[in-house]
């Protein structure tokens, strides 16, 4: 019977032997490519952390400048809604005004129309038939 056991441990002893040893060699390579990745990784980053360094504050110089931008912008458009609200308050002026200044024009061209008209027919009549200077 211990002979049985001895039989029994030692075949499981090889069978785990054989499981084991593929195993051990896998881990084995893996472990070396995690060593040449670790390696390549601690040369390549400080580069890499330079480069994103670099583009952080190239980003937070842009970032300033659109925000300049902008401000100047919001000046102008501030400005150009300060001038379009004079032009409209112009405009509503002249049109108020225009409108009196138009019937004063028209009442004055009618005024030298009518003086006009008035002085043709008195020069015609003394053309006529010499002065009239009742009617």
């Amino acid at each position: 019977m211990v002979d049985l056991a001895a039989i029994i441990i030692a075949v499981a002893f090889v069978v785990l032997v054989g499981y084991l040893v593929p195993m051990i060699l896998q881990v084995k390579r893996t472990v070396g490519q995690s060593e040449r990745l670790l390696i390549r990784l601690n040369h390549e980053l400080p580069g890499l952390l330079k480069d994103v360094k670099g583009t952080n504050e190239n980003l937070l110089a842009l970032t300033d400048q659109a925000k300049l931008g902008i401000d100047r912008a919001t000046i102008f458009l501030n400005a150009v809604g300060d001038v379009g609200e004079t032009v409209s308050h112009v405009h509503q002026t002249v049109r108020e005004k225009g409108g009196g200044l138009a019937v004063g024009v028209t009442s004055l061209l009618a005024g030298f129309k009518a003086a006009t008209s008035t002085m043709k027919k008195r020069i015609h009549k003394e053309q006529k038939g010499g002065p009239s200077y009742g009617s």
